[in-house]
């Protein structure tokens, strides 16, 4: 094997396909999708060709055009890739893989009727990122090999979906369409059944796949957006308001990095057990509903996951062991759109907290220094235990030194100049330093790009921001270990992002008491934005304030973003003298679990089982 990527089964000796073709059953008596894939390959092939799949039961492989059947072998799982699927080809161009997925399927979360807001009819949802594409269907589930897709959704009448795709047509099965699936024709042309088609024209790696079902509603935000969330108004109102910025954003996008490819910007609000705070699948971002913060703050995670229409999506890093390439570069641009639409202020704030989460994260890895930096090797490592604000925020803190270096109009042409050179492509480290190197001459000799890109730790010539509002809450910050608390009048026109800072710079070992009194005057606790409430709990549980153990056990509970749960578990067990918050956690975990997605699961077990 000549393995491209340490994540993926995919071999750089076989052809890559270039076109998928689904057709899904959802089957939600069983939490189970019955499909076929069909892979067409750029030529005709013979031999081996490797693919990806983790919990897929494969019921045959065979040859579109005769029926055939093709040989193929599917290997025991590998505790991280999932199973090898090799198929045997001979002068074939397509392949089709009749398959099943597992009721577990890393990818899926099923959600029963009580864990959805309207409480009476199913959904499910994918979070294919970083490596759980191969969950949902057989592929070379690596972003070095991009693909165009089809695919139609049989769902129940009541239901309708939605995907990181153009849609095309709602309408009554067609007999024939399932009869090679396990479910057979009779089910998929079943009473009360409908079929929802979409197509993705533009290349895009696995990881973008995506889709939605349940009872789903809308509003129009904007000429090229609508928000999108379960059917209850209140929340479909909320997110409209939230987001109604989303055309300005998209427009101070295309100014700073060139024409918008996607044709559309549409939000999905996802229940609470969506393990991320937004996932930037295209035409269809998928977002947390903690975003909905009714004062617009919400929209800085809507301008990140619109960057990435550029910088991830457009360009792809090759690898996840690149992974800075997508979220330093998006880092990098959400902060610019938010400086064109919200102010110099604003941003520098953003970039404040930013700096604060990257010198924590320094703390976490610090007995394991490979993953502070910015090329990683991660052979035998899963990318869901490593996932860190490092490639975010040393990436960001890399380019801004750039940026600094040559000036702000120097660096954005090179930033149009780079996505206009490298769209819908996947490249490495090395492919982007090159770029750099020929397009800003003599940049190696003012910056150690080796040393940003390849050594551990923050690098000495990284930045602190400056801004007044920036310093004052520092200093505020300081103050605090002096007994000071903030008075009324100098918070009075703060919001979320400068709690955050505040609290995230105040020191750890703080007294019960002073935790006390400082959420007696503000009500920290009870904060409907969650990087506060998050942020203050975990200082409540640093100073050991049981008081607010019932609210730790309550945000646990009713949300799964791993951006709350991982810290706050985490500052549950780890350290000496724990007893009693390791008890809590164990038990919050195990009552909690089947609410959260199984990536949060596996996450939250790796933190449990290293300290309990």
């Amino acid at each position: 094997m000549a393995p491209i990527d340490p994540h993926s089964f995919t071999d750089s000796t076989h052809p890559l396909a270039t076109h998928i073709s689904l057709s899904l059953f959802f089957d939600f008596s069983s939490s189970t999708i019955h499909a076929s894939a069909l892979l067409t390959l750029p030529a005709p092939h013979s031999g081996p060709i490797s693919l990806d799949a983790r919990g897929l039961t494969v019921h045959s492989v065979l040859d579109p055009q005769s029926s055939a059947p093709l040989p193929f072998s599917l290997s025991s799982p590998d505790p991280i890739k999932g199973c090898h699927l090799t198929v045997t080809l001979a002068n074939h161009s397509s392949v089709l893989v009749l398959y099943t997925t597992a009721p577990n399927s890393s990818a899926l979360q099923w959600l029963s009727p009580p864990q959805t807001f309207n409480k009476t009819l199913p959904f499910v949802y994918t979070q294919c990122q970083a490596i759980h594409a191969r969950s949902v269907f057989p592929c070379q589930d690596t972003p070095a090999a991009r693909v165009c897709y089809s695919a139609r959704l049989n769902v129940p009448r009541q239901l309708s979906a939605v995907m990181s795709a153009r849609h095309v047509d709602r309408r009554d099965p067609i007999a024939g369409e399932g009869s090679a699936l396990a479910c057979g024709d009779g089910a998929w042309c079943a009473e009360g059944r409908t079929v929802e088609e979409f197509v993705m024209e533009q290349p895009i790696p696995p990881y973008l796949f995506a889709f939605a079902v349940g009872e789903l509603g809308f509003r129009e935000v904007g000429p090229r957006t609508r928000v999108y969330s379960e059917a209850v108004p209140a929340v479909l109102e909320l997110a409209a308001k939230e987001f109604a910025s989303a055309e300005d954003m998209i427009r101070q996008g295309e100014a700073l990095f060139g024409p918008y490819e996607w044709e559309r910007f549409d939000l999905l609000v996802l229940p609470p057990s969506f393990p991320y705070g937004g996932m930037e699948n295209p035409r269809m971002t998928f977002l947390t509903p903690t975003v909905l913060k009714g004062d617009s703050s919400g929209a800085q995670v809507v301008a990140h996951e619109l960057a990435h229409s550029w910088t991830g999506n457009l360009i792809t890093n090759k690898t996840n062991e690149h992974f800075w390439l997508n979220e330093g570069f998006t880092t990098y641009a959400e902060r610019r759109i938010v400086e064109a639409v919200q102010g110099e202020d604003r941003a520098a704030l953003n970039i404040g907290i930013g700096w604060r989460g990257l010198n924590k994260e320094m703390e976490r890895f610090k007995d394991n220094m490979e993953f502070t930096k910015l090329k990683t090797n991660q052979e035998g490592v899963d990318p869901d235990d490593v996932y860190s604000e490092v490639p975010y925020e040393k990436g960001f803190q890399f380019l801004w030194r750039i940026e600094r270096q040559v000036g702000r109009p120097a660096f954005d042409e090179f930033t149009k100049k780079y996505i206009a050179t490298f769209k819908f492509k996947s490249i490495d480290t090395e492919t982007f330093l090159e770029f750099l190197k020929a397009n800003l001459l003599g940049i190696e000799k003012e910056i150690d790009l080796i040393l940003w890109t390849e050594g551990t730790g923050i690098p000495p010539d990284a930045y602190e921001p400056v801004s007044s509002i920036y310093t004052k809450i520092i200093l505020m910050a300081n103050e605090f270990k002096l007994g000071r608390m903030p008075r009324e009048d100098e918070v009075a026109d703060w919001g979320g992002m400068e709690w955050e800072l505040y609290l995230e710079n105040l020191p750890k070992s703080i007294e019960a008491s002073q935790i006390l009194d400082l959420n007696a005057r503000y009500s920290l606790s009870e904060s409907k934005d969650y990087e506060v409430k998050v942020a203050f709990l975990l200082l409540a549980i640093g100073s050991k304030c049981k008081d607010h153990y019932a609210e730790v056990e309550k945000t646990l509970k009713a949300v799964g973003r791993k951006k709350y749960l991982v810290p706050l578990y985490t500052a549950l067990v780890e350290g000496t003298g724990k007893e009693e918050e390791k008890i809590l956690a164990k038990r919050v975990f195990a009552e909690a679990r089947e609410t959260y997605h199984p990536i949060a699961q596996g996450v939250v077990e790796t933190i449990l089982s290293k300290h309990i």
